[in-house]
């Protein structure tokens, strides 16, 4: 009797709850102002670079809370199963990630429409046999990631056109795919070619030997009871799509795009000629008030902008310096396209990092370490140089350094760091041009050779005001 009573005690405020008025997920989230986004720390989806939070899913998250007039928190997780959980809990709103429908998603969210979809390519050792079709594969010793998209895709071809074919996994913890080839351990690969835009930079013998049939879509998951906001995700993709601001935004985030350009600049010695004398006097005077060598602060001009202070990149960053929205407001500048603001702004900056490198590291160490540090984030410097000396090579010396910082973008290395995925390869190749550009630069008529130390022992040390990091920036960067 008891047990009845208490079932109809529950009917009934189930029954006066269904007549109170009931708030969406979408109410919810402009109610509280922000926007909960779940995703992975991959270079494809969301990292963090030296200005901040990077990433192709990044930028469609930071658009779409924009849009919607919330701030966004977007947070990383370790795998597709903790984003489950975290969406079937309602701790985020959206999953997002270049995700995959599967069954596995079913009790979490509800898939919204594909935004993009990425094809998938075979790839193969450049020393190897390349390869040409779905059947050369049955008798290869293939790679894939275990429980990935991929491993989907082969199994779908070994239903339908490959039934002899046979793979070895990868356990998602270890190494990529694109790495057992390189290494020799799989004669070919699958992955996608978002994917390899960056993987191939770390392994440049490992070539694309075609495009399986199928592409994989991508989308995001949402919460399964927010249908309104589903209806805004899918509205929101459909204006990116009909603008052309998606296609444009998928390819500024490859691993092939970036605003530093690393190709031999045949433009260097007519530049110097017709654009460094606009701009010498600025750098000078940043000079004198910094203790940098003006080359050095000219050189990384250089390599931002071509001295160009129309210049802008795809990520917001803009002028002689190429200094995002964030850098400049935390150094106090107006107008970054103003080139004396803008190589003032960045003397500073650069002034700043190094003000964080360990004072015992001896010159020239200090100096390449410190514009490391300025391209791809103090934080993810730190985490090159543990590594370094993880591997009992020295963490103050510049080559050994250099050596390691590839290794951030190797997920079996930057899981096991503080901060994460990083473009490893990229500081490496933006130091190399800043040599070439600071030698040259030397090397002409009527210069003084440099000081032994490019960055003066003197260099003023002011207090670090870092840039402000994006939202979901982590800490300690």
């Amino acid at each position: 009797m008891r047990a009845l009573t208490l079932a109809a005690a529950i009917a009934a405020l189930t029954l006066a709850g269904c007549g109170r008025p009931q708030h969406s997920v979408l109410a919810q989230v402009r109610a509280r102002g922000e926007l909960r986004v779940v995703t992975l720390n991959l270079p494809t989806c969301y990292y963090l670079g030296a200005q901040g939070s990077e990433g192709l899913e990044f930028e469609l998250a930071a658009r779409f809370a924009q849009q919607l007039g919330v701030r966004l928190s977007m947070y990383p997780v370790a795998n597709e199963r903790d984003m489950q959980a975290e969406l079937a809990a309602g701790h985020a709103d959206i999953a997002a990630a270049s995700l995959s429908d599967s069954p596995d998603w079913s009790g979490a969210g509800v898939p919204a429409a594909p935004y993009a979809n990425i094809p998938q390519l075979v790839v193969y050792r450049r020393s190897g046999t390349r390869p040409r079709e779905t059947l050369q594969l049955e008798s290869a010793r293939l790679a894939v990631r275990a429980g990935s998209p991929q491993e989907r895709i082969l199994e779908q071809l070994k239903r339908t056109v490959a039934p002899t074919l046979r793979w070895v996994e990868t356990a998602p913890s270890s190494a990529d795919p694109v790495e057992d080839v390189d290494s020799g351990g799989a004669d070919y690969a699958i992955t996608d070619a978002r994917e390899f835009s960056f993987a191939h930079h770390l392994y440049p013998n490992v070539l694309v030997g075609f495009e399986l049939p199928e592409e994989r879509p991508v989308r995001w998951m949402v919460r399964r009871d927010a249908p309104q906001l589903l209806a805004q995700v899918n509205g929101f993709f459909r204006a990116l799509q009909t603008s052309g601001e998606l296609a444009q935004l998928v390819v500024d985030s490859s691993g092939d795009n970036r605003r530093f350009e690393y190709e031999e600049s045949r433009e260097f010695q007519t530049h110097v000629g017709d654009r460094l004398p606009q701009y010498r006097a600025w750098f000078e005077q940043a000079a004198a008030r910094t203790g940098i060598d003006w080359r050095l602060l000219a050189a990384i001009g250089y390599q931002e902008s071509k001295w160009d202070p129309r210049a802008t990149s795809g990520d917001g960053a803009a002028g002689v310096m190429m200094l995002t929205a964030d850098t400049a407001e935390a150094l106090g500048i107006k107008n970054r396209r103003d080139p004396e603001q803008s190589i003032f702004a960045g003397a500073r900056y650069l002034a700043q990092v190094r003000a964080r490198v360990p004072p015992r590291i001896a010159e020239p160490d200090r100096t390449w370490l410190t514009i490391a540090a300025y391209n791809v984030g103090f934080g993810h410097l730190e985490d090159a140089r543990i590594l370094t000396q993880t591997d009992h090579q020295d963490p103050d010396s510049w080559s050994a350094v250099r050596a390691h910082l590839p290794w951030l973008a190797q997920e079996r290395w930057y899981t096991r760091v503080k901060r994460g995925y990083a473009r490893g390869w990229e500081p490496v190749q933006f130091v190399d041009r800043i040599q070439r550009f600071l030698t040259l630069l030397e090397w002409q008529p009527g210069e003084p050779a440099s000081a032994p130390h490019v960055i003066a022992q003197h260099a003023a040390s002011p207090r670090l005001t870092p840039a402000r990091p994006a939202a979901g920036a982590p800490p300690g960067s």
